[in-house]
């Protein structure tokens, strides 16, 4: 169980090994950059280290808790990131496969509204203001 903020790209393979062991359902979900259209070039995220690593780390906790995970792992990337590098990583463990799909799910929108990032579109024409989360992306809270 371990939550990681890192700039340097993940190994998603080398994750999973001896990840879950035991476990009767792993579920792993990759954020990737997207072109949004075609006007994207990359992403920068900023964060606060420390602070950001003890909220992954509670997003975690809490979701072993909520859905019986038997182990999860949050892997998440700041810095500047081109349209199509992976962003951040989400396992979880569990004995059956509803609580691990669950728990994935429940990290993943936890971690689009409230993980203590900042994030800023880079287009052709350069850096664009600091984006939020969106009503979408805070609405999906709704349903934990």
């Amino acid at each position: 169980m371990s939550a990681r903020v890192q700039e340097a790209p993940f190994d998603l393979a080398a994750e999973l090994r001896d990840f879950g062991a035991g476990a009767g359902a792993i579920v792993t979900f990759q954020g990737i950059v997207r072109s949004e259209d075609g006007r994207l070039i990359a992403l920068e995220l900023e964060h606060y280290p420390g602070m950001t690593e003890k909220a992954l780390t509670r997003f975690g906790t809490e979701a072993a808790a909520r859905f019986s995970l038997s182990d999860w792992r949050i892997v998440h990337r700041y810095g500047h990131l081109a349209v199509g590098a992976p962003i951040m990583m989400v396992a979880t463990a569990a004995r059956h496969r509803v609580a691990a799909f669950e728990g994935a799910e429940y990290l993943m929108d936890w971690l689009k509204s409230r993980a203590p990032f900042w994030k800023r579109e880079i287009t052709l024409e350069g850096p664009g203001e600091w984006v939020a989360a969106t009503d979408k992306d805070e609405s999906a809270l709704d349903r934990w």
